[in-house]
């Protein structure tokens, strides 16, 4: 695959609010084209809303999303894909019975052309697409540690592996940015250093921009490549992660809110 043109993700003072509650409050943020960026914060920061107003899934009160020439401000979740935006989720919304495969060509449909009723027909043209695709699909779990698993369903696998697959998922959409929704939530130790250099790898291989919504501060500050950090809804610092790391509204952010939870 040559070089991708990867356009930048631009939030431009984004506001959402649910009643009188304030979920995010004049959010920004840039993801340059090609960058690992994490968005982090603790719990309850407003992570997730903004990744749900990036993704449609939530519409902002005011602001702009845009993505290149794209403005994603008042575009359907399902037609991300179509634009070049991959997704993966916290639940990993996967057919448990459904074989790894079959989770990953769901991901394709977004690119064949005849989409489902052709499929349904099984006209001869879709059968040779659908092989295309499945070779494509079994690239992308080999890719990503998964090729021996293809024909095993979800359900039988652990949950790190499952993790892959809803990973490999997105990126069967051949994305230009990868959206990524706490990837880590609910692993151990070992599995999240290890999505975390997958995760790494995807961005170096591929040349993607990777924008990664975290609540786990060590896991981003090994591999991003800037960070932004929300608190209460609003960005409290944006930078490299070494300069994020140190700044004492971050630390304060962190230690109240463990101590909140320890409390």
């Amino acid at each position: 695959m040559g070089p991708m043109t990867v356009p930048e993700l631009s939030v431009r003072d984004v506001t959402l609010r649910f009643g009188g509650l304030y979920a995010l409050d004049d959010v920004s943020l840039t993801v340059e084209p090609g960058s690992l960026h994490a968005l982090i914060g603790p719990n309850g920061a407003g992570k997730s809303s903004c990744f749900n107003v990036i993704s449609g899934l939530y519409r902002a009160n005011e602001g702009t999303v845009t993505f290149g020439d794209h403005d994603l401000t008042r575009t359907r979740p399902h037609r991300l894909a179509r634009m070049g935006i991959g997704r993966s989720f916290q639940n990993a919304a996967l057919s448990p019975h459904s074989t790894v495969l079959d989770n990953v060509m769901l991901g394709r449909f977004a690119l064949t052309h005849g989409g489902f009723l052709s499929c349904g027909l099984r006209l001869p043209w879709t059968r040779r697409e659908e092989r295309k695709h499945a070779e494509r699909a079994a690239e992308i779990c080999d890719f990503l540690g998964i090729g021996a698993e293809l024909h095993a369903p979800v359900g039988s696998l652990p949950y790190g592996a499952v993790k892959r697959v809803d990973l490999a998922r997105a990126l069967a959409v051949e994305p230009s940015l990868l959206l990524l929704d706490e990837p880590a939530a609910g692993t151990n130790a070992a599995e999240t250093a290890e999505l975390a250099s997958t995760i790494h790898d995807i961005r170096d291989e591929l040349g993607i921009s990777i924008l990664l919504v975290e609540h786990d501060m060590g896991l981003v500050m090994g591999i991003a490549d800037r960070v932004t950090v929300l608190d209460f809804g609003r960005v409290i610092a944006d930078g490299p992660p070494a300069d994020v790391q140190a700044d004492p509204e971050v630390v304060r952010a962190y230690l109240g809110s463990e101590n909140a939870e320890a409390g």
